[in-house]
């Protein structure tokens, strides 16, 4: 059993929330910009002294509308400047936010609304009011459903009906919440079973960034300019959220992923938030493209470089050569299709893996890679400022203790732990011990210096008919790290062997076909048993083989004919691999491998 723990760099006082940054920034620096609004293509700025008088208008019509101290509000919405207004409303007047995917099913929305006992909920389309509307009866405690995009908007017609109650009234009901009181519940959109409410206090989010914020200044400061397109909706983004208000940064908002590049050029952030899956779309879109140009063998050796040079403790005068070269050749153009100013970015969700990231920090974009749960607030470690590991997700931040379980698993200490999930305290029980650890149910590795790896999940662990025990993930990433791999999901769970299901990149399948001869037309059902696919698949798998023994690498694998999508069930809106879906949709193909 190891241990290792960072005292608290900030304590938080009982009587703070999450809202007090926002009446501070609007006395201390009215006129510095906390938002950018995009509004028919440009981007307007929003003080911080407006965004207070926003927050209190609107918290006002929440109080006019009757909801009281503790009571749930649901928000479904994609992620956009609304989204944030709306949640500091609802902190304002001391009720609790319960966030709704914007891309969530009838039966799922039915869970939340009944299971939380919201007493209203905010929608932002009509399709998603149409969805609320079709399920009243399972939620008999909704009173009120605000439409964003409604006529007149939700945001004005609440305004309007807080006319009556007067700004004295928002800050008696703010001054009367606690550090200790609920914040939000998040419903775990999880990869098994039914949602869990996480119950997550005012406490435990600003525990978490208050002790962050001063190990990550390069990010989290006065000029630092970040473009949030992740889901609100998820705690990875809701933590970058509290914590461009809490360090007086200015924040934009898109859920424009399939126009991300443009949005990105004309926002110009200075560090992004993003999963793995992004990351590696944007390499290999690059990659690809210099291919079509015929300029693959340049950007294969300025790939090498870039590694090489983040590698390297101290780069040679020959390395320093090559890498000035190909930083104008390259990464400069790499660089602009993040902005031009981005130097670091967060990256959470999954493992990013070495190669990836030593690459962007080879060409002039450092990404600090985290971990956490949304149990935890969410989190728990993180390479930062004075300290970067590649492979690993950092030390355990101030006031955070992470301890090796005997069985490898990693267990949490400390304020950003939850305080339960909702209605549920046998779930609550079996995940916090009588000690106050969090089970996490991940598996880790701590060195001497504190810096964790995660080395998998402990349910997804797979034993072999042979009795080995193999952890996916490993195997998993290093397939994904293929330009023309999209997912990979390693099987065999009492099985004799181990072998993959794998997808292949539709973005990436175009280029891939005009260079080996094939049909333009040819579509990817026709393709999973070509041989020339077959062979480049197997690349990818003998690459990630290297990285185990034998008895654990995959010794067959099968090429699906559509890629995994969050629409078809299979991923979650993190973009997690929802391993139980996989397996009952393709159990013809997994019989398949094993027939043979």
């Amino acid at each position: 059993m190891r241990e290792f723990s960072v005292p608290a760099a900030v304590t938080v006082a009982d009587t703070a929330t999450l809202t007090d940054p926002v009446w501070d920034n609007a006395a201390v620096a009215p006129a510095t910009v906390q938002f950018q609004r995009l509004d028919g293509g440009r981007w307007l700025d929003v003080t911080c002294a407006e965004f207070l008088d926003q927050v209190i208008a609107l918290s006002r019509g929440l109080l006019a509308a009757g909801i009281e101290p503790g009571e749930r509000v649901a928000l479904m919405s994609k992620t956009r400047y609304e989204w944030t207004l709306i949640d500091y409303a609802i902190w304002s007047c001391g009720a609790v936010t319960v966030p709704i995917y914007e891309t969530s099913s009838a039966e799922q929305v039915a869970w939340i609304l009944e299971d939380s006992g919201a007493v209203a909920c905010f929608v932002e389309t009509d399709a998603h009011r149409e969805a609320v509307d079709g399920i009243r009866d399972r939620a008999p405690a909704l009173a009120h459903v605000w439409q964003i995009d409604g006529t007149p908007g939700a945001i004005e017609q609440l305004a309007g009906d807080g006319a009556a109650v007067s700004r004295e009234d928002v800050e008696r009901r703010r001054a009367a919440t606690k550090a200790d009181d609920l914040a939000t519940i998040i419903y775990t959109s999880g990869t098994t079973g039914r949602p869990k409410g996480c119950m997550i206090t005012h406490r435990n989010m600003l525990a978490d960034i208050v002790n962050a914020i001063p190990e990550l200044r390069s990010l989290f400061n006065e000029g630092a300019r970040t473009l949030l397109f992740l889901p609100l909706a998820h705690s990875f983004a809701r933590l970058i959220q509290i914590g461009v208000v809490q360090a007086r940064a200015t924040m934009g908002h898109t859920a424009d992923t399939k126009n991300l590049a443009d949005m990105l050029k004309s926002f110009k952030p200075t560090f992004v938030l993003s999963v793995p899956r992004v990351f590696e779309k944007v390499y290999n879109t690059a990659k690809q493209r210099a291919q079509a140009d015929g300029k693959g063998s340049i950007f294969e050796r300025a790939e090498k470089v870039a590694i090489d040079y983040s590698a390297a403790p101290s780069p040679g005068l020959l390395l320093k050569a090559q890498h000035a070269l190909f930083d104008r050749l390259v990464y400069s153009k790499l660089r602009a299709a993040l902005g031009g100013q981005c130097t670091r970015a967060i990256s959470g969700g999954a493992p990013l893996g070495e190669r990836l990231a030593h690459f962007y920090r080879g060409i002039g974009v450092t990404i600090y890679e985290g971990y956490g749960l949304t149990e935890t607030s969410p989190a728990t470690n993180a390479n930062r400022d004075n300290g970067v590991r590649i492979g690993s997700v950092g030390r355990p931040l101030p006031g955070v203790t992470i301890r090796i379980g005997d069985d490898g698993e990693i267990l949490v200490q400390g304020d950003i732990v939850f305080k339960g999930y909702w209605n549920n305290p046998d779930a609550t029980a079996e995940a916090i011990d009588a000690d106050g650890w969090f089970h996490t149910g991940d598996l880790g590795e701590l060195d001497d210096d504190g810096f964790l790896r995660i080395t998998g999940r402990k349910k997804e662990i797979i034993v072999t008919a042979g009795g080995k025990n193999v952890a996916p993930a490993v195997l998993e990433d290093r397939v994904r790290a293929h330009a023309l791999i999209s997912q990979c999901m390693v099987i065999g769970d009492r099985k004799p062997f181990i072998a993959a299901l794998v997808t292949i990149d539709p973005d990436a399948l175009p280029a891939w076909k005009k260079e080996h001869g094939k049909p333009a037309d040819a579509a990817m059902e026709s393709l999973v048993d070509d041989g020339d696919l077959r062979a480049e698949v197997q690349k990818a798998i003998d690459e990630a083989n290297q990285a185990v023994s034998k008895a654990e690498g995959i010794k067959a694998f099968r090429i699906l004919p559509r890629d995994f999508t969050e629409a078809t069930g299979e991923l979650t809106p993190s973009l997690k691999v929802k391993r139980n879906v996989v397996m009952k949709e393709h159990e013809g193909d997994i019989a398949a491998i094993y027939e043979r």
